[in-house]
């Protein structure tokens, strides 16, 4: 879809990746529909991308919401269908990161919820909707970890591979309709999303981390392509294709990953967890 003929709604507005996502679209000419659950910092969002993007404001919409609510899901689809709403990026997220015997029940029940149960929830309350139109796109950001299970992220990956699932059995469920549905699945990405110790993980392994504006501009490829799927960076996405053929000739190559992980010390506390990528 050209970037001028969408009208995006976009959650996780306020994160690390969606802020710089929300301006790639504006600049390109899109409409766009912050979904965060602060009101008032979607309204300072929206204040500061319509001066950095010269945009009008009437391109500019906001909604308060919560995804993990399904009374808020009813009330955003509504509220998207009448503002017409063509195309659906979810980028509200939460992380998940150590040893699986570390992590809170609570989180991880969060993690799924807001990673997974969330965008099919709301993908399902627009469906109809999106049916209806000449053109409609779905796009779900993931991770290169919904293509690769890394040691420290069972719980993470699970939540990204189910939503890669999710849009590549939709995308072949809707295949005769005019909606794509598509998938992003950016490596590691320097945002308030990680905290310190996947930075210490990060250095210790060696692995690539990106800049937010990256994902904003594979998005916007993304979005023109109409591609099913899209993985970038070296070796990130070789290991997508090679762990997609032979999973099992990978297992012996993260061996310094699961070395690298926090001990049982670090369990975290459900009531601490980031919540950056909500907002």
């Amino acid at each position: 879809m050209r970037p001028q003929a969408a009208r995006v709604l976009l959650t996780g507005a306020g994160g690390g990746i969606g802020q710089p996502v929300a301006h790639a679209l504006l600049k390109a000419g899109a409409a766009v529909m912050l979904v965060g659950r602060s009101s008032e910092r979607l309204r300072a969002l929206a204040a500061q991308l319509a001066i950095d993007t010269g945009v009008n404001d009437s391109r500019i919409n906001c909604q308060e919401a919560d995804v993990t609510r399904i009374e808020h899901i009813a009330r955003l689809a509504s509220q998207a269908q009448a503002w017409q709403c063509n195309v659906v990026v979810h980028g509200a997220g939460l992380p998940a990161f150590g040893s699986l015997k570390t992590q809170d029940s609570m989180q991880l029940q969060a993690v799924l919820q807001t990673n997974l149960v969330a965008p099919m929830l709301l993908t399902q309350a627009l469906l109809r909707h999106l049916q209806q139109l000449p053109h409609a796109q779905v796009i779900c950001i993931g991770s290169a970890l919904g293509r690769i299970g890394l040691p420290g992220y069972s719980v993470y990956s699970a939540s990204k591979f189910g939503l890669r699932g999710f849009a590549e059995a939709l995308r072949r469920e809707l295949r005769e309709s005019h909606v794509k549905v598509q998938y992003l699945g950016p490596r590691s990405t320097d945002t308030p999303f990680n905290d310190a110790r996947v930075g210490d993980y990060n250095r210790a392994t060696g692995t690539a981390v990106d800049r937010p504006e990256r994902v904003a501009i594979e998005l916007m490829r993304l979005l023109r392509s109409e591609a099913a799927e899209r993985f970038y960076g070296f070796p990130e996405s070789f290991a997508v294709r090679l762990n997609g053929i032979v999973p099992s000739w990978l297992d012996g190559a993260f061996k310094r990953h699961s070395r690298q992980l926090p001990g049982a010390g670090s369990r975290l506390d459900a009531n601490a967890m980031p919540r950056h990528m909500l907002d």
